[in-house]
């Protein structure tokens, strides 16, 4: 990331680039000061012209609050990830700055509120600029309010600076207000002026680059929302959950849109409940959803297991989350993928895919449809909270061409319908079907026949497990390519999954720029892998797998893990963190060199 500002005395216009490409701004204060707002404020913003930005928080795992961060990526180009160092740090608070001016860059910016922040360090060419935010907007706002706005005046302040557009960021605010009442919106405007108009006399305007995007629609959003509303447009209607963090979102997402497309979503009294209310529902006739994070994806295990084993179509989300136990509830982590694949007792085969990007999770959430309806099976949609909570901006989906809407079929079914052909594809009869000959086909999670009807036959149990595997299988030869940047054989390539897509295909490109011939691969479909991985490993001398995962007992993540179970491949190599907090692009591209060494 360039340096924005060099001289903190008597900085000129040559000091001061014309425009900038990219910004890394990080709020730091607590959760109770609204900097979640500033910084969704400033992603909608994005949203709204050509920009693009990538967003990072932390939240306190506690309901009384606590210390919290809100980092910005602005970009007027691609922005693949929330940046690892920040060019500019807003701190609120004494402990704010303390904990968080490492982040700043050398010779970055800290603007602190003079109010709270007493002791400074001079140090690495920082740039320090003291602006009184609690009792400016006290005397702002008449002492009425107290020191409530004043992440608004913050936002005003950053707009200013960054030379922002102020009349679209107005009409922002004024649509997130505008329900309240007029003195509510009268206040948070008083608060932004004052804060545009304040005058910051260390530092010139630093306007951002106009943005580069050709897309058209384009908004904002976070991956959560995304994932509601891709299953909406991927057909699904119905949904049973429990509560629990950072899946909740979704789920009041859909509680509030279900019901406007002739469906229902039901919050249950625990998460047993609530898969076994799903799979009723898909058996019904319509396509189903439940969703939760990993302890909840534990607790849902004996029935997901029911749902493979009757070959229900159903829809899992799991947004990861730090573990075991109650672990990290509000960090990001990758450690639920094995459970995800295998976390039911017997062979229970289920599909796993994890969206790359907030963009990605509406797809995602289209394609698990498609698959769970097309090979009746349960498709879980493995996210993470890094993912869930980010806001990024991005070309709004075209509904047309991806929208669903699946028929509910109660047709007749003759003597030779059965729902468990051994030579076909899995297709129920919802209850109330007319059935005029034959057996009536039936759904139990006994192992069963060709009908339903409960079969201990040993040769009829190895044929069922065998029709449960195979179409698994045929699914891993359809499925496309995963995506892929940089050079096609070489010295090293990474393979990411899930939320790692952005930092990992930074970190391929620096090491292009250094002359090494490095690419990286992202693995979309989890499970079934697609065929023909290893012909790709083989073009490199290193291959390595950063997971946000532990290394385990036996040295590898657990992806890298799944893929030299598969492969048998010695070149592949883990890079695992367990901090909590997502891949930094220095650190990437630190751990490849010292492989690319060897």
């Amino acid at each position: 990331m360039p340096i924005l500002l060099i001289s903190m005395a008597n900085p000129t216009a040559s000091t001061v680039p014309d425009t900038l490409k990219n910004a890394v701004i990080r709020l730091a204060g607590y959760s109770q000061d609204g900097i979640q707002s500033v910084g969704a404020f400033l992603a909608q913003l994005a949203g709204s012209t050509a920009s693009e930005v990538m967003t990072y928080m932390t939240i306190p795992a506690t309901i009384s609050g606590g210390a919290s961060i809100f980092q910005v990526h602005l970009g007027s180009g691609e922005v693949l990830h929330p940046g690892d160092q920040a060019d500019m740090l807003v701190a609120f608070y004494q402990d704010s700055y303390e904990n968080h001016l490492h982040s700043l860059h050398d010779g970055g910016i800290c603007i602190y509120d003079s109010d709270q922040v007493e002791n400074i360090h001079e140090e690495r060419g920082i740039v320090h600029i003291g602006v009184p935010f609690t009792s400016a907007t006290i005397e702002a706002l008449g002492g009425s309010a107290k020191n409530r706005g004043k992440n608004i005046f913050v936002l005003g302040l950053l707009c200013a600076i960054y030379e922002l557009d102020r009349e679209k960021m107005s009409n922002i605010i004024a649509k997130k207000f505008g329900g309240k009442s007029e003195g509510v919106l009268r206040n948070a405007m008083i608060a932004f002026d004052t804060g545009y108009a304040w005058p910051v006399q260390s530092i010139e305007h630093m306007p951002m680059a106009p943005g580069e995007s050709k897309g058209k629609k384009r908004i904002s959003a976070d991956g959560n929302t995304m994932i509601a509303l891709g299953l909406i447009a991927g057909g699904c209607r119905y949904g049973a959950a429990y509560p629990i963090t950072p899946w909740t979102s979704i789920m009041e997402l859909l509680r509030s849109e279900f019901p406007k497309y002739g469906g229902s979503f039901i919050q249950c009294e625990d998460e047993l409940a609530a898969v076994c209310m799903a799979i009723g529902m898909s058996y019904s006739g319509h396509l189903a959803v439940t969703g939760s994070s990993g302890p909840g994806l534990a607790l849902k295990s004996e029935a997901l297991g029911y749902a493979s084993m009757a070959e229900i179509p159903l829809v899992v989300v799991n947004v990861q989350r730090g573990g075991p136990s109650t672990g990290l509830p509000t960090s990001v982590e990758q450690s639920d993928m094995m459970q995800a694949i295998y976390g039911s007792h017997g062979d229970a085969p289920r599909v796993v895919l994890a969206p790359k990007s907030v963009k990605d999770c509406f797809y995602t959430a289209v394609r698990a449809c498609q698959i769970a309806k097309e090979y009746s099976t349960p498709v879980i949609i493995l996210s993470d909270q890094a993912i869930a909570t980010r806001i990024e901006a991005f070309t709004e989906p075209d509904l047309e061409k991806w929208w669903v809407d699946y028929e509910f079929d109660q047709s007749e079914k003759g003597a030779e319908f059965k729902p468990y052909p051994l030579d076909k594809m899995t297709r129920h009869s919802p209850p109330g079907s007319p059935s005029t000959e034959g057996k009536y086909p039936v759904v139990t999670g006994l192992e069963h026949d060709e009908w339903g009807h409960p079969s201990g036959n040993p040769k009829n149990h190895a044929a069922m497990t065998a029709k449960r595997r195979e179409k698994l299988v045929k699914l891993s030869h359809s499925l496309p390519a995963p995506s892929f940047h940089g050079d096609y054989e070489g010295d090293l390539l990474f393979v990411g999954w899930g939320s790692t897509y952005g930092p990992v295909k930074e970190a391929t490109q620096a090491l292009r720029d250094k002359g090494y011939k490095v690419g990286c691969m992202h693995i979309h479909n989890i499970h079934p892998l697609r065929a023909g991985l290893g012909d790709i490993f083989g073009r490199y001398r290193h291959v390595l797998v950063p997971e946000m995962n532990d290394s385990g007992v036996y040295g590898y993540g657990q992806l890298a893990t799944l893929l030299r179970a598969k492969l048998c491949d010695p070149r592949i190599q883990s890079f695992n963190k367990t901090e909590g907090l997502s891949f930094r692009v220095i650190e990437l591209v630190d751990e490849a060199e010292k492989i690319l060494a060897v």
